[in-house]
């Protein structure tokens, strides 16, 4: 990833500074924190759930090129079409040829970040196919002309009021109660459905052994775009395969409580192949696309592959205080918050910045929160070692340098508590490099005399007054 796309630092600063975006998105996120811990807490054997789908999680990945191929022909015998795609461009560049050779002019969408993570509505609209988010948050982000902000809920920093205003603008009927603002969307989204000539979806889990799709929502709108139109096409990573209907009920058993709070959302698809002989509805054509990016090379890394369990449920993101603090869009890659500063890390020209993995504060709540057992915080020590290694990290290289030289460090820091105490003439000289960024909102204490010779002198006095060490350890 380029560190050069994305400047996370100013991105963030930028974010703190918004009093009124901080304050919706306190608000959200203690919303959705509070419904899962209602939920989980509901359920005394919650850790036998979790522990069972953490063991679904891992066994996909030990097999996972063989449970690829069961899914292949799977999906083939129920009258579908797979596609592999090695990265996002081919991605995109698939389905939109896909599209445009059954002449697609209209075509609705699923919330999906896979979709986000391949650019697949501006690669679509580039070849005049109109594509319509259909989920109500991912709808008002794209009449907002945004980007999610939230892998779970796309338009948590927008409050009802700012969306009210947005209908009225766009639909010249305004509202701020949420009934009747959804009823707006559903009436200018059902012509939407019946008119169009694809539906595009993503895959929350997918059943090797029958070729099934499986797709959670609390709208509808999934199903009717998986059905109405007469192409389908569902769109995957390779690592959201499961092997049987079994290992797909151990993962539904903790996704929905730890992404909305509930023990089921509304409406639970199941897609299987395209529309049988003597079937009146459905889709004439199913196709499956199956999207690498990286994740074959993730695949194999023995450390970090873990990542790949993750559900995207969101848990790690809602008790992050990075992300409490500056929200999703700070991050500047489709994935945001801890599972997404270490996919985007190692995803193949993922947008953001680099440094992300150094958004952590290491407390911990994200591997606590974690349903399918990831140790985030683990994962980001890893990524910090494997930059500093490669020289990316200049600033942690060049304290390294000096920490390995205690005389050549004692002198660079005596000279900095005589000369530059609180480093302000180094930030003053270079407000963007590592120290100007570092003390950017913080107030620095000031360097003191280091504690090793602030230890003997307390040493000394405790001595002289018969306190020192005697040996007793008890």
């Amino acid at each position: 990833m380029s560190a050069g796309r994305h400047d996370f630092g100013k991105a963030s600063a930028d974010a703190l500074a918004d009093g009124e975006s901080r304050a919706i998105l306190d608000k959200a996120i203690f919303h959705i924190h509070a419904l899962r811990q209602r939920s989980v807490n509901a359920m005394p054997d919650f850790t036998e759930r979790r522990a069972r789908a953490v063991a679904v999680r891992e066994a996909t990945l030990d097999r996972l090129p063989d449970l690829l191929e069961t899914l292949e022909a799977s999906v083939t015998a129920a009258g579908g079409i797979v596609h592999f795609a090695e990265d996002a461009p081919q991605a995109s560049r698939l389905i939109t040829d896909l599209l445009t050779a059954r002449g697609v002019r209209l075509a609705v969408k699923s919330k999906s970040m896979v979709s986000e993570e391949i650019g697949l509505n501006e690669a679509l609209a580039a070849a005049g196919i109109e594509a319509v988010e259909t989920d109500l948050g991912e709808y008002i982000i794209q009449l907002l002309g945004q980007k999610p902000s939230h892998i779970l809920a796309p338009a948590l920093h927008v409050s009802k009021e700012q969306v009210s205003a947005l209908f009225a603008a766009k639909f010249g009927r305004t509202s701020t109660d949420i009934p009747e603002m959804t009823r707006i969307a559903r009436d200018s989204l059902r012509a939407k459905f019946l008119a169009a000539d694809a539906g595009i979806t993503g895959a929350n889990i997918v059943v090797a052994e029958t070729g099934t799709v499986m797709v959670l929502e609390n709208e509808g709108n999934i199903r009717l775009t998986g059905s109405c139109p007469p192409v389908h096409v569902a769109l995957m990573t390779l690592e959201k395969v499961v092997g049987s209907l079994a290992e797909a009920a151990a993962v539904l058993d903790i996704l929905p409580p730890s992404a909305t709070g509930q023990t089921l959302p509304v409406h639970l698809s199941l897609f299987t192949g395209a529309r049988r002989d003597g079937e009146r509805d459905g889709p004439r054509e199913m196709h499956l696309v199956i999207l690498d990016n990286g994740r074959s090379e993730l695949l194999a890394d023995p450390i970090l592959r873990s990542i790949l369990k993750c559900i995207r449920c969101g848990a790690c993101l809602n008790v992050c205080p990075v992300y409490q603090s500056v929200g999703g869009h700070a991050y500047g890659s489709v994935y945001p918050g801890p599972m997404g500063s270490i996919l985007s890390s190692v995803l193949k020209d993922a947008a953001g910045d680099a440094r992300q993995p150094f958004a952590c504060t290491h407390c911990g709540a994200c591997a606590e929160a974690c349903p399918a057992g990831i140790d985030h915080p683990v994962l980001l020590q890893e990524l910090r070692r494997r930059q500093a290694a490669q020289g990316t990290d200049t600033a942690t290289k060049g304290y390294a340098a000096l920490a390995r030289h205690p005389m050549l460090f004692g002198a660079a820091a005596a000279w900095a508590r005589t000369v530059d105490p609180k480093l302000d003439r180094v930030a003053a000289m270079a407000p963007d490099g590592p120290v100007g960024r570092f003390l950017r909102g913080r107030k620095f204490p000031g360097l003191s005399k280091p504690f090793s010779r602030r230890f003997k002198a307390l040493a000394k006095r405790l001595s002289r007054r018969g306190l020192g060490d005697k040996g007793d350890r008890s």
